[in-house]
């Protein structure tokens, strides 16, 4: 009875192993067909990826070329965005100014009582700004040609067949003072506080590198100032003891010697005599 018993677990044993056998290579068809399906997928989408990054490209290149075409700066990133709105700032173009200058016309140039009493071709001009302005002045001028059109477009009528350049932006600075000053003064001063940063280092360095100068100098003076010391000290233990050391006697010492022998031996010889 046991014997069948056995038996008969056996063979459903080895029946039950048959079946997962059988089920497993369709698992695994299963898996590969699933991870082939999912690749392909992932494939279509990199690739339609890759054709829409193309087709930006593309089209930031036009942009790009039709504003340069048009004379117009191209679209910039928000970092560079926020760069250039502090530089504008830190060099008075603010909105305050640009509404103040909405109201300046070809006729407030002309009717300003200045006089133009500068030549022709006494001072150089490169890129569009007269070189006698200040560095602050300067640098005002070019990014309110290039970012203002009102100013530009005055100064393109004005310049030089009503007026000459020099008297067009003295009447310029002088119309906006009140709204650029403050920038100009703070600009002066960070330009002056650094200058006297740039000094103070520099006096630093030079008093650190005259300390580690003296530095040996003043050891090489204290160890030559002990040697004398070291030798009178010596001498003074000599005399002291009485001469007495490891070295031998010199010359003097053994002709003295001699001479006190001989005057030792002639009282001697005295002595007996008598």
């Amino acid at each position: 009875m046991d014997f069948w018993n056995k038996a008969r677990s056996f063979a459903e044993e080895a029946a039950r192993r048959s079946s997962e056998l059988s089920i497993a290579p369709a698992k695994l068809a299963d898996i590969v067909t699933d991870a082939m399906q999912r690749s392909k997928e992932i494939a279509a989408q990199a690739s339609k990826r890759a054709e829409e990054i193309k087709a930006e490209a593309a089209k930031q290149a036009e942009l790009i070329k039709s504003s340069l075409a048009e004379g117009v700066a191209p679209p910039e990133t928000p970092e560079s965005q926020v760069e250039r709105d502090k530089e504008l700032e830190r060099f008075g173009i603010t909105e305050e100014l640009r509404d103040f200058v909405k109201g300046i016309t070809m006729g407030t140039f002309q009717d300003f009582p200045l006089s133009d009493d500068s030549p022709m071709s006494d001072v150089p001009t490169v890129s569009n700004v007269r070189q006698d302005l200040t560095e602050w002045q300067e640098k005002h001028a070019k990014l309110v040609l290039s970012t203002v059109k009102e100013i530009s477009k005055l100064r393109f009528d004005l310049c030089p067949r009503v007026m000459r350049e020099r008297k067009f932006w003295r009447i310029y600075f002088i119309l906006v003072n009140s709204h650029v000053a403050p920038y100009e003064k703070r600009y002066m001063e960070e330009v002056e506080q650094k200058a006297a940063e740039k000094v103070l280092d520099k006096k630093v360095k030079e008093s650190s590198n005259i300390e580690m100068r003296s530095q040996p100098q003043t050891k090489g003076t204290k160890q030559h100032s002990k040697r004398p010391t070291s030798f009178n000290e010596e001498d003074l233990d000599v005399f002291l003891l009485g001469g007495d050391s490891d070295e031998g006697p010199e010359d003097g010492d053994e002709g003295f010697e001699d001479d006190f022998g001989k005057m030792a031996d002639s009282s001697e010889d005295e002595k007996v005599k008598s």
